[in-house]
C-alpha cells in the first residue's frame, strides 16, 4: 500500500516506513490521543473511520479477549489496542511468525489512555493457530 498516493512514510527507522493503519470509531478521543502519540514517534498514521469495529476485528480473527477500542494494521500485522511503540518496533525489527500483538482493553497510563501507569502491561501476541501468549511485557 505504500504506492498509493495517499499513503505516508514513516520517519521512525524501526518501522522501515510503513505505514500504519488505525480503524476506529468517529467518536473515540481516546483512539485520536493514540494517533497523535504514534505521529509524535515519527509513524506515519492513516485514520480508516468505521462504524462496525468488531467486523474488523471478527474478520481478522482477534479474539474477544484481546479486544480494544481501536485496531490498527501494519506490515501485514495486526496492532491491537493501545500498544506502546516499542512493541510496535519489536514487532516490526523481529518480524515473528504471529499474526499480531495486543494490550487488551485500556490500561490506565497507555498511549492515548490517561492517568498514571499502574501496573505491568502484559503485549500478547496472537499466533498463526489463533492460541495467544506473552509477546513482551513493559
Amino acid at each position: 500500500f505504500l504506492n498509493r498516493s495517499d499513503s505516508k512514510v514513516s520517519e521512525n527507522p524501526a518501522l522501515g516506513g510503513k505505514e500504519v493503519t488505525v480503524y476506529k470509531t468517529p467518536t473515540c478521543g481516546c483512539c485520536a490521543v493514540f494517533i497523535s502519540y504514534l505521529e509524535k514517534k515519527d509513524v506515519a498514521v492513516k485514520t480508516e473511520n468505521v462504524k462496525n469495529l468488531d467486523d474488523i476485528k471478527q474478520r481478522n480473527g482477534i479474539p474477544s479477549q484481546l479486544w480494544s477500542c481501536h485496531t490498527s494494521m501494519v506490515d501485514g500485522y495486526i496492532v491491537e489496542g493501545h500498544v506502546p511503540i516499542e512493541a510496535i518496533e519489536k514487532l516490526l525489527s523481529e518480524k515473528p511468525n504471529i499474526k499480531g500483538i495486543a494490550l487488551p482493553g485500556m490500561p490506565s497510563g497507555t498511549p492515548g489512555m490517561p492517568g498514571p501507569k499502574t501496573e505491568k502491561w502484559e503485549i500478547r501476541s496472537l499466533n498463526q493457530d489463533g492460541t495467544v501468549g506473552t509477546f513482551m511485557t513493559i
